[in-house]
């Protein structure tokens, strides 16, 4: 794990009572889903959707596989996708970069791919935006996991998922061009990170 990131998983580790009751309910029956598959033997596919797959989608794919790494819990494969494809927003991309994760662009474009590296000896996260049901992503026996209000109420079914889980974060997107604007995206991605945290910690627990 990279030493700032680690740093960073010990900080927000510690403000899991940060998390509301409610809220650790929902993340609680997600890490169930993924205990229930590990003692099965079979690989996790998380596929993290929001409408254009370009801000808390891609977070949340970042910090998961980052978390199930920490947690040394295996077989996890953390993917996003949107009911269209736009782009992995610059906003968010600045915000990855500033919490310390490794961002390598890999493609020029409208929609570029990006490497995103916390270790040095695991596979980087590959981000780009694309629908949910684009050939990089699982196509059946994965959990649709709903990270916007839009995506999972205009969305009813998901083709291919087994399980559906509606862990909705608002869009940092309301605050582009304003003052508030990297505020607010860093806000997000640690909310992201420490809750995707907490699912990957009591996944561990339950195993």
């Amino acid at each position: 794990m990279l030493k700032n990131i680690e740093t960073h998983i010990q900080h927000l580790s510690a403000q899991f009572d940060h998390i509301s009751p409610e809220r650790k309910v929902l993340l609680t029956e997600l890490a169930g889903y993924i205990c229930g598959k590990i003692k099965k033997e079979e690989s996790v596919k998380l596929n993290f959707i929001c409408t254009h797959n370009s801000r808390r989608s891609q977070m949340a794919q970042i910090w998961a596989q980052t978390a199930a790494e920490y947690y040394s819990i295996k077989n996890i494969e953390c993917y996003s996708g949107g009911t269209e494809a736009t782009e992995f927003n610059p906003r968010a991309v600045t915000a990855v970069k500033q919490y310390g994760f490794e961002v390598i662009n890999n493609s020029e474009g409208p929609n570029p791919v990006y490497q995103v590296k916390f270790s040095e000896d695991t596979q980087p996260v590959m981000c780009f935006s694309k629908i949910y049901s684009d050939p990089s992503n699982p196509q059946k026996s994965f959990a649709a996991i709903m990270t916007c209000s839009d995506a999972d109420d205009n969305c009813p079914v998901v083709i291919g998922a087994e399980r559906r889980f509606p862990v909705r974060f608002e869009d940092p997107k309301k605050y582009d061009g304003s003052e508030k604007e990297p505020e607010k995206y860093m806000e997000r991605f640690e909310q992201i990170g420490r809750e995707m945290l907490f699912v990957m910690s009591t996944a561990k627990k339950l195993i």
